[in-house]
């Protein structure tokens, strides 16, 4: 179920994957389970302090797309699946890491509702959002809990965009519709590198998953499908990404919703190697090293 050397070279050149079937369909189905009890107020584990910028759907939003940080935290029966060694090691070989920890884990839940602006995710890439991050080799891994296809509002990627040598992250027209400035980004980038834009809104069966660079742009269109697209963003990190100062403009320091949750290192800084935050998802402790390509 690991990737071929022509599969690492592909993910290199395109910057995302489309995995074997990695999940059983009662693994699929205990995670659609365990996200509805999450829905009902179910916590196996509540977070110790309650960070900026979370996002924390609860019934009173309504029925708006629902993230929920770290859910790897706060839900056992998920994290015990997000935790199953081949979505490790898959990520291992991908990146040509040693190690694969988690980062973060956002459950994810698109309603049926054609209509509704919040199901559309901007183009975007991950590291955007990780300024305090030194490593440029993390990954995500896209888990749907169903065959997820164009219609339920699947990840789309665009090829090869990882490879850009210049890109922005979240500039877009203030009040423009969700869809015009969906699209503003990505065609600004473009321009400026060059490029032809070849986006690939990805067909994915059940079980099986995604894997995308830190630098793809990616996001996601509707859901004009008759049943809610269920999934969880899986960021990883590879041994070497720890913390680093990330300075703004105006000389504010940018910190990740992370650092007020994580242990501190001996100098005081967060430390991304906090196992109850981050574990390591491959090597297995105590198992064999991976075979990275």
């Amino acid at each position: 179920m690991l990737p071929s050397e022509e599969d690492v070279k592909l993910y290199a050149e395109r910057g995302w994957y489309l995995s074997e079937k990695l999940l059983t369909d009662e693994e699929t189905e205990a995670l659609t389970q365990a996200s509805e009890r999450f829905y009902a107020g179910q916590r196996d584990r509540a977070l110790p302090v309650r960070p900026d910028r979370l996002a924390d759907w609860t019934p009173a939003d309504g029925e708006v797309q629902r993230n929920s940080d770290y859910i790897h935290y706060q839900d056992e029966v998920i994290a015990r699946i997000l935790r199953k060694p081949i979505v490790g090691a898959v990520a291992a070989r991908l990146a040509k890491a040693s190690e694969i920890r988690v980062f973060q884990a956002t459950l994810i839940y698109k309603p049926p509702i054609v209509e509704e602006a919040s199901n559309i995710v901007s183009w975007h890439f991950d590291k955007f959002f990780w300024p305090t991050c030194s490593s440029d080799r993390m990954l995500t891994a896209f888990i749907p809990f169903h065959e997820c296809t164009e219609e339920s509002g699947t990840i789309e990627m665009v090829n090869g965009s990882h490879l850009w040598p210049k890109r922005h992250g979240a500039e877009r027209p203030a009040g423009d519709p969700a869809d015009r400035a969906r699209e503003y980004l990505l065609n600004g980038d473009a321009d400026r590198n060059g490029a032809v834009v070849e986006k690939v809104p990805v067909h994915i069966p059940r079980g099986h998953m995604t894997f995308h660079h830190c630098h793809l742009y990616h996001g996601s269109g509707l859901n004009r499908s008759a049943h809610p697209r269920r999934a969880v963003s899986l960021h990883l990190q590879d041994e070497t990404n720890e913390y680093r100062h990330h300075t703004l403009s105006t000389g504010r320091q940018q910190p990740y919703k992370h650092d007020s949750l994580v242990r501190t290192t001996a100098a005081g800084l967060p430390d991304y190697t906090d196992p109850e935050i981050c574990p390591v998802l491959w090597p297995v402790p105590g198992g064999a090293t991976p075979a990275t390509g």
